[in-house]
């Protein structure tokens, strides 16, 4: 059997197990029982894998996690155990949210298999400059620290209010807040010996304009958060880290985990490929007027994640973002995404912020 065939059948089977999990009488999470009460087919008989999980639920609403109380997300299995809240984004008004309680652990344990050890030290410290408070990506950088005998320092970010001063035109605050942020990092970075900076592209970017971080001592990036061009990649490897300081992309979110990059795509144009930690979650490059169908090979499409674990089940959800189908590689036998960039749908305006 092939790797690539391996990989399916292991995520067909991993389907199966979480479909089973999810819509069991004695493990199942209240939502999706509801939903086999008034569906037109049965979960647990008819899916069989993912092709089937395609062909038989919606796109998932992801507004739901806005207005969906909490305790119709917690499976039975779970009941009585805290969990935590994590927002996944927004500017204004409710955030979405989901909650969670173990999955950020293996997410982050699976990708730090991925890291070598030159360049991404065990027992250092870590600097992350980013969103952190009610966002997942916080407690998932301390503990990929820590699972490497590492600390981390923290400079906090907040998005929305950076969103909302680009909406309302203040340029110039947003400059401003940019600024104090930088600020915090650099004299973190001039003043401590930090050997690993996770932070997103323009902060990184921001960051080269007042240290070199190479002769700071920083021997890895992990950047993440935003659209990265293969020029805007090619400038933060060659003129921001010159050359001398290792760059790993990263996509991620708090519903999917974190994607991992092929690093063989840095060396072939700077056009990054990230492939998802399949069998937890699968994602899809669709056909934005057929969200069923792919696009070709090589051809831009919709972003769909679909989430499987034991904490949650999210069939189909549409992301919104864009990105290039890419092939199975050696290191991820299964699809990745390429160039991923916001979604832009007709009569919405995207603000990214900082990040």
């Amino acid at each position: 059997m092939s790797a690539e065939a391996a990989a399916r059948a292991a995520l067909d089977a991993h389907v199966r197990e979480i479909v089973r999990w999810h819509f069991g009488a004695d493990t199942g999470t209240p939502v999706w029982l509801g939903f086999a009460r008034e569906a037109a087919f049965d979960p647990i008989r008819d899916v069989g894998g993912i092709d089937d999980l395609i062909a038989a639920f919606p796109p998932f609403d992801g507004e739901r996690l806005r207005t969906d109380p909490h305790e119709r997300w917690i499976p039975r299995a779970f009941a009585g155990r805290p969990f935590t809240i994590f927002e996944t984004g927004g500017t204004t008004g409710m955030p979405k949210q989901r909650i969670g309680w173990d999955d950020y652990k293996r997410d982050y344990e699976l990708f730090s298999a991925t890291l070598p050890d030159d360049s991404y030290p065990r027992c250092g410290f870590w600097l992350m400059v980013g969103p952190t408070g009610p966002r997942r990506l916080r407690l998932a950088i301390e503990y990929l620290a820590n699972l490497r005998g590492s600390s981390c320092y923290f400079v906090d970010l907040d998005p929305r209010w950076v969103k909302k001063l680009i909406a309302k035109g203040d340029g110039a605050g947003a400059k401003s807040y940019r600024a104090h942020v930088i600020e915090q990092a650099t004299v973190l970075l001039r003043h401590r010996k930090i050997d690993v900076v996770f932070t997103t592209p323009r902060l990184l970017e921001a960051l080269g304009d007042e240290l070199s971080l190479a002769d700071a001592g920083v021997k890895g990036v992990m950047c993440g958060g935003t659209e990265m061009s293969p020029q805007t990649v090619r400038f933060l490897v060659e003129e921001v880290l010159e050359g001398r300081v290792a760059f790993r992309p990263v996509y991620g979110n708090t519903l999917m985990g974190l994607a991992a990059c092929d690093p063989s795509t840095l060396t072939g144009g700077y056009s990054v490929t990230y492939h998802a930690p399949e069998p937890f979650a699968s994602l899809r490059a669709t056909d934005p007027t057929d969200a069923r169908k792919l696009v070709p090979y090589g051809e831009r499409g919709r972003v769909e994640l679909t989430t499987l674990t034991r904490e949650l089940f999210l069939p189909r959800f549409l992301e919104r973002d864009e990105a290039i189908r890419r092939p199975p590689c050696a290191a991820w036998p299964w699809d990745g995404v390429g160039e991923v960039r916001p979604f832009h749908e007709p009569g919405t305006r995207i603000i990214e912020g900082v990040y």
